[in-house]
């Protein structure tokens, strides 16, 4: 029979609450699996946005029926409604200030280069999809949860950059077509009014589409520098140079596709916008009358659109030119350290035990790496591995200097049938233009003495 004091004292006695248990791994996998669907959900609403954003723009071409929506409504708008109005409206000044010719000009250059933004990267968008196009597609796993928010912060910075740009080009066209509006009367104020409002949407229209383009080659280079970017600290995290080999090649591969499909966007823009220039300076250096914002002031808004939109690709392309050829001076100074302290290793086993090649190893850690692509750029600090990582033999000698040879005679980049676009190439087309330039202002302006 059991006690009766014991019975009340165990009654007696507050409960005792088994305390929580640490997470388990199971656990763990599960925060990570929720992390990383929430991340594949993020960027699967950033990339519906994307799509639908580009769908509206006629970019999207994945059927026949909208194939023919697109160009139908890009011919409507972009082309026929400007050459519509400049044809059929009166204005008293028109030819004063000989505005018709000048605006038909200006009309065919931006619907050139829209056509060709168009025709280039509906293309693509057709043929592997806004995924694959953006490189998505296998990004998936522990990838995905160390860079989905990479990938919409990207998205996001390439939204602002489109409407940062996009807005003062807006205000500038406006302001000037209000100014033309005043100073060259047509029949009616509610005509002028239709005049205004239909060379605005036109303009909107195809400047849109230019830019769009642009700023879309701009985020396919930003996805690939992140990577690049943690290329570079995978230096910290591994030791094994066929790791880094195979990621080498993984991600110059991605560079080759990104040549392949955007260099014929990248080529005819560039000629299209180089035409559009000696045009403008063929007519406005021509002309025996007065330039004024009524009749030149869409030379402006439209050069400054045609410049930005090439500036853009050429800045995404010479970044991502720069992060690929920088890969192979930081393994380059890998390599040497690890040389270095592998041998300082040996030599202190030989001499002594003392600590001396640990600290050496701390005082490594402190090195830090800079990027060449700017001269503004921050420097961008990367951790060297320890003694332990970098003890190796011989045969890790070979290894890695068989990698550092392999890194310098395949350095990647965005090429353009062959041409890398770095700083060497953006001199060479500075000075083919300003050549073209002062051809053009000899041709056209000519001093004479009585």
């Amino acid at each position: 029979m059991a006690d009766p004091h014991l019975q009340i004292d165990q009654q007696s006695r507050p409960p005792v609450h088994t305390p929580l248990l640490p997470p388990t791994h199971n656990n763990t996998d599960n925060h990570h699996d929720g992390r990383r669907q929430d991340q594949e959900t993020d960027l699967d609403q950033a990339l519906e946005g994307l799509e639908t954003f580009l769908t509206l723009l006629g970019f999207n071409q994945s059927s026949v029926l909208s194939f023919l929506l697109s160009w139908t409504v890009f011919i409507l708008i972009g082309v026929s409604l400007p050459v519509m109005i400049l044809e059929l409206s009166k204005c008293g000044g028109c030819e004063k200030y000989q505005i018709k010719d000048f605006e038909l000009d200006i009309v065919a250059s931006q619907a050139c280069l829209a056509a060709v933004s168009l025709a280039c990267l509906s293309h693509s968008l057709r043929k592997y999809g806004i995924r694959k196009f953006l490189f998505l597609d296998r990004r998936s796993g522990p990838i995905m949860a160390r860079f989905g928010h990479k990938y919409v912060q990207q998205m996001k910075d390439s939204l602002r950059l489109l409407i940062l740009w996009s807005l003062p080009c807006f205000i500038l066209k406006v302001v000037r077509e209000v100014i033309r509006v005043l100073y060259v009367q047509h029949e009616s104020w509610w005509l002028s009014a239709a005049i205004l409002f239909g060379l605005i949407l036109s303009w909107g229209y195809v400047s849109t589409i230019s830019l769009s383009a642009s700023i879309l080659f701009h985020l396919v280079c930003n996805l690939q520098v992140i990577h690049f970017d943690d290329y570079a600290k995978l230096l910290e995290r591994e030791s094994d140079v066929l790791v880094f080999i195979e990621e080498h090649i993984h991600l110059r591969y991605h560079l080759s596709k990104i040549s392949h499909r955007f260099r014929i966007f990248l080529l005819l823009q560039f000629c299209v916008v180089t035409a559009s220039q000696i045009v403008t300076l063929f007519q406005t250096t021509g002309y025996s009358g007065i330039i004024t914002v009524i009749n030149g002031g869409d030379f402006a808004v439209s050069s400054i659109v045609q410049v930005v939109g090439i500036s853009i690709c050429l800045h995404a392309a010479t970044k991502i030119s720069h992060r690929a050829q920088g890969i192979a001076s930081i393994v380059s100074r890998w390599h040497a350290l690890a040389t270095c302290i592998s041998s300082d290793a040996s030599h202190q086993m030989r001499v002594s035990n003392s600590t001396g090649n640990l600290e050496a190893a701390n005082q490594l850690n402190s090195l830090h790496l800079s990027y060449s692509e700017s001269d503004l750029e921050s420097v961008d600090y990367i951790a060297m591995p320890t003694n332990t990582q970098l003890a190796s033999n011989m045969s890790s000698y070979h290894r890695r200097l068989a990698f550092v040879l392999y890194l310098q005679n395949n350095p990647g980049g965005i090429t353009i049938f062959g041409w890398t676009v770095d700083r060497a190439l953006i001199n060479t087309i500075f000075f083919i233009e300003l050549t073209l330039v002062t051809f053009v202002l000899g041709k056209t302006i000519v001093f004479t003495s009585k």
